[in-house]
């Protein structure tokens, strides 16, 4: 069974309450269901097109049915609004290796 990958891409338009609200929340809720993260922030260099967001994430879980358990998780689903009211984006399950 492959492995899940989380891809969130997006803007945050209230960081103060995006780090209040969802940030230190949402370790807990991905480690819970089997989840880490490989990517977290950080400089990004882009070398072809343009990326429509500036900051993103990736999340590692055994399979895609962890990574679909976490996010429709009722711990997940309480902090969700959180990323929805200070951020905007995009958040894809990608199956790979």
């Amino acid at each position: 069974m492959p492995k899940a990958y989380v891809m969130v891409q997006m803007n945050v338009l209230n960081l103060e309450k995006f780090r209040e609200d969802y940030a230190p929340k949402s370790p807990a809720t991905i480690e819970k269901y089997g989840g880490r993260y490989i990517v977290r922030g950080g400089e990004i260099t882009t070398l072809e097109g343009e990326l429509p967001y500036g900051r993103v994430a990736i999340l590692e879980f055994p399979d895609k049915a962890a990574a679909l358990a976490w996010y429709k998780s009722p711990e997940y689903q309480s902090i969700i609004g959180g990323r929805h009211r200070n951020s905007e984006g995009i958040l894809s399950v990608i199956e790979g290796v």
